[in-house]
């Protein structure tokens, strides 16, 4: 496993990171026992980053990660948790200083641990950019001089949000999902000004929340009909070439030299393992050129968030 420097923070995160959202039954039923062997095997293979929030499975997957990192040396990983977007509801979002603080003790207490490396707001694209530069960052920034995390972040879909963020506030990093895959690649944009500033960037969602899976995307998937037929298109293509599709798009997400750590989200420890072995390995060009060919010029982004802070 390599590591690499996240933005000024001192941090070394493996280039791969496990995504514990699985753990709170998001995709699919699991069970317990199988989540913990799935985080232990992330651990024993060298992934050193685990990424979660009180969100997924409305606090389950923080329960059950709790429970999997009992025992385990502080010193074996990195965690980061969020703050600002909570139960099953899509709507429940709050952004103010009390329910920061409040949400931080309860996964401080669920996760077993004193302070967590990173925390995030969450998904901030649904926030009052008001609120946020003014009293939920300053909160982060006020829990990072008492000691309760290291480091801070936003977490969003649309790039605005992260463009706009650096224009106003010092943070560490950010973490970005879907918007730096094959299918699309809008982060770019950008990505020199995160350079510039010493913010870390961690991508999450390589496969585009299942397009770039044998599977396909699910018919909860927020993707135009178009982005959802040229993933098939591309799907199809990578079967007659004899390669999984998500090999290389784990390939080409983790390949850019500005991304730190690209987030994989499993419970099931043999998919782990494969991911592991595949990033092994630097994708194909070829093959990569002809599937960005077949997503150039279509539709490849959705709304998310409050219409003012779309891309």
């Amino acid at each position: 496993m390599e590591y690499q420097a996240l933005g000024n923070t001192g941090l070394k995160l493996s280039k791969l990171s496990y995504g514990a959202s699985p753990l709170g039954s998001v995709f699919r039923n699991i069970s317990e026992a199988e989540g913990i062997r799935t985080v232990h095997t992330a651990l024993d293979l060298g992934i050193n980053h685990i990424d979660v929030s009180p969100y997924y499975g409305a606090t389950v997957a923080e329960t059950v990660l709790g429970k999997a990192l009992k025992g385990v040396s502080r010193d074996k990983y990195i965690l980061s948790t969020k703050a600002g977007r909570y139960g099953a509801d899509f709507a429940d979002f709050d952004f103010s200083e009390k329910r920061i603080r409040q949400s931080l003790d309860e996964s401080l207490n669920r996760l077993g641990v004193d302070a967590v490396d990173i925390l995030y707001l969450h998904d901030i694209e649904f926030g009052d950019f008001n609120q946020i530069f003014n009293e939920s960052l300053p909160c982060l920034a006020a829990l990072k001089s008492e000691g309760k995390i290291e480091h801070i972040g936003v977490t969003g879909y649309p790039v605005k949000v992260f463009s706009e963020t650096i224009k106003q506030f010092d943070i560490d990093c950010i973490l970005t999902y879907c918007r730096y895959a094959l299918h699309d690649t809008g982060l770019s944009a950008v990505i020199p000004d995160l350079d510039t500033k010493g913010v870390g960037i961690i991508n999450a969602s390589p496969t585009a929340m299942g397009i770039l899976t044998q599977r396909g995307a699910a018919d909860w998937h927020p993707a135009s009909a178009e982005l959802q037929a040229a993933g098939k298109k591309a799907i199809a293509l990578c079967n007659e070439r004899g390669v999984d599709i998500t090999e290389v798009a784990l390939q080409y997400a983790i390949d850019h030299p500005s991304i730190v750590s690209t987030l994989v989200g499993t419970a099931n420890p043999l998919n782990i393992e494969k991911n592991v072995r595949w990033a092994e390995s630097k994708p194909d060009k070829e093959l990569v050129a002809a599937l960005l060919d077949i997503f150039a010029g279509v539709d490849n982004t959705w709304a998310s968030g409050h219409k003012a802070n779309q891309d």
